[in-house]
């Protein structure tokens, strides 16, 4: 799936992913390939994204929204 993070600054992540890790306003989640449509908020935290290489990122995020549709997740964070 294609995940992208974005704050009002810059584009902070963008590429391909097999798991994202979220901080959510009522506790941690996941997100997997041919996940459902989600429009989530999201808490203070770190993000988690294994990518395609099998290799492990984190981002620290003072929170924001997600949105999960087709395969594309989109992280608006602060």
């Amino acid at each position: 799936m294609n995940v992208e993070i974005i704050n009002p600054d810059k584009l902070i992540y963008e590429g391909e992913a097999s798991l994202v890790q979220l901080p959510g306003k009522d506790g941690s989640f996941e997100i997997l390939n041919n996940h459902a449509p989600l429009i989530s908020i999201l808490a203070k935290g770190k993000v988690k994204i294994l990518n395609k290489n099998k290799e492990t990122e984190f981002f620290e995020i003072k929170g924001g929204l997600i949105e999960v549709l087709k395969n594309k997740v989109l992280i608006l964070a602060e």
